[in-house]
């Protein structure tokens, strides 16, 4: 445990799920942090794990009032803050940062660059790496993965074996269960941007275009009213036109097995 840059105040406390944390402070200066000698951090169950390893290790570090306990592991880099809770067998390892009130546990992963806030969680076989974000009231559960420079955000919930990944931007009341309910296309349009096509409650769809968020129905609408503002020639508009006609095709072929016939007319 040479790695460990930690010891406890003294202080400890019963949590919620009824395990005993207690608080540590920092033996030395944290590289890749703020953190000095001296100071205050958060709240763990015990110096090692099951195996005998560190509970946290590395450049990692607790903040403030989150709390990492049961098999949990927080290595590398990665930092836990806010009122983030790290347990089960769950590890948040990398450059990864788990903040607010989320949570991440079961046998879940936080890896690389990923950022896991607000109040959501990834629990399960759940893993979150690359620049992946989830944020706001998501869940990523079962044994679904968010990687890339994907987004995860709002109530939306990805499940079973789904894998979000790119550029994808799936929110609001998105329910990705599977590979088959999502699809990015991009870059796209006068702005080349990644449009994100998801499956959401009661097999419903929702369609993100760069900024804008709507229905394949309202599609059409908007691709019109943007067309004209578009600065550039006729068959520039044209090709820009006919990729977002595109678009509503794949669509419209792709959430058949979602909804009836009048959701995506």
């Amino acid at each position: 445990m040479a790695d460990k840059k930690y010891e406890f105040t003294g202080i400890e406390k019963v949590n919620a799920w009824g395990y005993t944390v207690k608080q540590i402070r920092a033996t030395e200066d944290i590289p890749y942090s703020s953190i000095r000698k001296g100071d205050l951090g958060g709240w763990i169950e015990g110096e090692q794990l099951k195996s005998g390893d560190a509970r946290v290790s590395g450049n990692a570090w607790v903040f403030g009032d989150a709390q990492v306990f049961g098999n949990a592991r927080v290595s590398g880099n990665a930092q836990v803050f806010g009122n983030a809770r790290v347990s089960g067998d769950a590890r948040v390892s990398g450059n990864a940062r788990v903040s607010g009130d989320a949570q991440v546990s079961g046998d879940a992963r936080v890896s690389g660059n990923a950022r896991v806030s607000g109040d959501a969680w990834v629990v399960g076989d759940a893993q979150v790496f690359g620049d992946a974000r989830v944020s706001g009231n998501a869940r990523v559960v079962g044994d679904a993965w968010v990687f890339g420079d994907a987004r995860v955000f709002g109530n939306a919930r990805v499940s079973g074996d789904a894998q979000v990944f790119g550029n994808a931007q799936v929110s609001g009341d998105a329910r990705v269960e599977s590979r088959e309910h999502y699809i990015i296309v991009g870059p796209i349009g006068s702005e080349g941007v990644t449009a994100t096509l998801f499956r959401t409650k009661n097999g419903k769809h929702t369609l993100n275009v760069g900024c804008w968020s709507g229905t394949l129905g309202t599609l059409s609408a908007e691709v019109k009213l943007r067309r004209e503002s578009w600065v550039a020639d006729d068959s520039t508009k044209d090709r820009w036109t006919a990729q977002y006609k595109a678009l509503k095709s794949l669509g419209k072929a792709t959430v058949t097995a979602w909804e009836t016939p009048e959701a995506i007319s």
